[in-house]
């Protein structure tokens, strides 16, 4: 796809959505108790939720750009960050909600300690 066309696309979505979170990659799969405990530490903080998708368990923390201007653009823009650089737009959250391909989604505390004592016979014990 031309890069007009993607860009032109930026300016068509409303609210900037890639630039209102980041995403870190837990790396292995939490498989313990105390995997989960420490998950259930990270979720219950303000703006953490924690999701599966086909690549693996991440964190979803929604924060805003703090280069992100009113309109929507970027104040940094010729001088953004390589990873800024390398985000491709060609498939993005303005064609489809990222939550789409969620396969787990555990958006507070409550949502997550329900999980655990599903899988985790034996928690609270």
């Amino acid at each position: 796809m031309n890069e007009l066309i993607l860009e032109e696309k930026c300016s068509r979505c409303s609210g900037s959505k890639c630039c209102t979170y980041i995403t870190e990659a837990l790396g292995a799969a939490p498989r313990s108790k105390t995997d989960f405990e420490h998950l259930l530490w990270q979720v219950s903080h303000r703006g953490i939720s924690i999701y599966k998708d086909s690549d693996g368990w991440f964190l979803l923390i929604e924060t805003d750009c703090s280069h992100l201007q009113a309109d929507g653009g970027c104040g940094i823009y010729q001088v953004r960050p390589q990873i800024c650089r390398d985000y491709d737009n060609e498939w993005c959250e303005y064609d489809e909600p990222a939550e789409k391909g969620f396969q787990l989604h555990f958006q507070n505390y409550e949502e997550l300690l329900k999980y655990c004592k599903n899988r985790f016979k034996s928690w609270g014990r």
